[in-house]
């Protein structure tokens, strides 16, 4: 669906933000992208992100810190898009450990810096990047909107539920539709260097040990970022609105009164780190030295979206296989580094 006026893609630099945005770009949408471009994993890999779509019509590039208050002012000001997908952030659950303060300025300072741009040049819809991080100490797998999410055991964590009520508080007050989507371990071509399926495949390349946190009793919900990406582009059509039989009484943490949604977007197929593991080593042709540590901080033993409204209210939900997407990965990985 295209309709006048740009889309504001945040974070466009970033793994998710670039592939979004030549999604839109892709059916005819005008982008502005926005991103600080800043060093917490190597900005050569946000540049070349970039430098595929620099020069696509439609696109046009802001280099900004979110958490600059007058420069998203200014940028509201002068660009009045149509519609904004924020997924700006500071990411990672560990670095939240040693570097807080990050987690405070790009999350929570500037995620209300863009609340206050939709405020005061108002959107169709903005939809904002949650995580399954939320769901924090929870145990009632799969995870459900519709149930409590009020235990998170990160600083990460903490901030993307913040957002969600930040989110929820200027669509009661300003009637900006908003809808935050928690996001289950994206992964895919173009990814980030922090995340476990990159640092594996770099690790078994070169004949170095992998940290297997929790002995590999985990599970983690993977989302191939193709995935991902349609359900942001068809949320994104689909503009939060007020669900009329929401009650005070009885409260539905998904749906709300004002015209704020909450959606799960991830695979609904749990895979287990040491089949992960397995998995990476059949493509890669190499064994991993696999070094089995206690858990860390922050870690959550098991991950699984219930992704029944999403599928319900965008007819679509994740649904590649982890060797499908992780070949795509590889291939990509080799031919990235000439590998």
């Amino acid at each position: 669906m295209v309709t006048d006026g740009a889309v504001l893609v945040t974070g466009a630099a970033g793994f998710i933000g670039s592939h979004v945005a030549g999604r839109l770009l892709d059916r005819g949408e005008a982008v502005v992208g926005v991103d600080s471009l800043n060093a917490y994993y190597p900005p050569a890999l946000k540049e070349a992100r970039l430098a595929r779509l620099a020069g696509r019509p439609g696109f046009r590039f802001r280099r900004l810190d979110i958490a600059d208050r007058a420069g998203v002012a200014d940028l509201f000001a002068a660009e009045r898009p149509r519609a904004v997908v924020h997924l700006a952030a500071q990411a990672g659950v560990r670095y939240s450990l040693d570097n807080p303060a990050a987690y405070i300025d790009a999350n929570l300072v500037g995620f209300a810096n863009v609340l206050e741009g939709c405020r005061h040049h108002p959107v169709d819809h903005l939809v904002y990047a949650s995580s399954s991080s939320v769901y924090g100490a929870n145990a009632d797998v799969p995870f459900s909107e519709h149930r409590g999410a009020d235990h998170p055991v990160s600083l990460y964590a903490a901030t993307k539920k913040a957002n969600e009520a930040m989110a929820h508080a200027y669509a009661q007050l300003y009637a900006i539709p908003a809808t935050g989507l928690r996001f289950f371990t994206v992964y895919g071509p173009w990814g980030r260097p922090d995340m476990a399926y990159w640092a594996f495949t770099e690790a078994i390349l070169a004949g170095r040990p992998i940290a297997v946190y929790n002995h590999g009793d985990q599970e983690r919900d993977f989302t191939y970022v193709d995935d991902a990406v349609e359900g942001v582009v068809r949320v994104l059509d689909r503009p939060a609105a007020a669900d009329p039989a929401w009650s005070a009484a009885t409260p539905d943490p998904a749906t709300s009164a004002a015209p704020h949604r909450l959606y799960n977007v991830g695979n609904h197929r749990p895979v287990g780190l040491m089949r992960f593991i397995d998995v990476l080593e059949g493509l890669l042709g190499r064994d991993a030295i696999r070094e089995l540590r206690p858990a860390q901080p922050g870690d959550v033993a098991r991950t699984c979206a219930d992704v029944t409204d999403l599928a319900r209210d965008v007819g679509f939900a994740p649904s590649t296989p982890i060797e499908a997407g992780l070949a795509r990965f590889v291939a990509w990985y080799r031919e990235y580094h000439g590998v």
